[in-house]
C-alpha cells in the first residue's frame, strides 16, 4: 500500500499539530510511501518486534478492529484522516503512539467501509 506524495503533503497538513503523526508522515515518506515498510521501521521504533515483513500493519489494524469500527470512530474514519481521528484512536487503544497514523492510513487506503464489513456480518 503506497501513500503518494501529494496524500502526505494533505496528511502533514491535517496533522500539522500532532508530533506523533507528523513522525509517522515523514518516516513513510523516508520509506518512499510504503506504508507497511514505515510500519515496520515505526514498530521497531516503539519497542515492538513485528514478526512479518509481509502485511504486518494489516494484522495490527484487525486486532483492533472491534474498536476502530465502533459506530463514532468509523464515521469520523470515513471523513477522513484528521487529528479528532488520530486522538480518538490513541485514546481507545493501546497502538503505540507513532503507529496510530498508520494504522489510520491503512483503514482508509483499504476503504473503511471494506475493512469494517467483517465485523458488520458478525454482529
Amino acid at each position: 500500500m503506497i501513500i503518494t506524495p501529494q496524500e502526505l503533503e494533505q496528511y502533514r497538513a491535517e496533522l500539522f499539530d500532532h508530533a506523533a503523526a507528523l513522525d509517522a508522515l515523514r518516516v513513510i515518506e523516508d520509506c518512499d510511501g510504503d506504508l507497511e515498510d514505515a510500519a515496520i521501521a515505526l514498530a521497531i521504533r516503539s519497542g515492538q518486534e513485528p514478526d512479518t515483513n509481509d502485511r504486518w500493519i494489516e494484522g495490527l489494524a484487525k486486532r483492533w478492529r472491534h474498536v476502530l469500527c465502533h459506530a463514532d470512530l468509523q464515521e469520523s474514519l470515513e471523513d477522513g484522516l484528521s487529528g479528532a481521528v488520530v486522538d480518538a484512536i490513541s485514546a481507545s487503544t493501546e497502538i503505540p503512539a507513532k503507529l496510530v497514523t498508520p494504522v489510520a492510513l491503512y483503514v482508509l487506503k483499504s476503504g473503511v467501509q471494506n475493512f469494517c464489513q467483517p465485523l458488520a456480518e458478525k454482529v
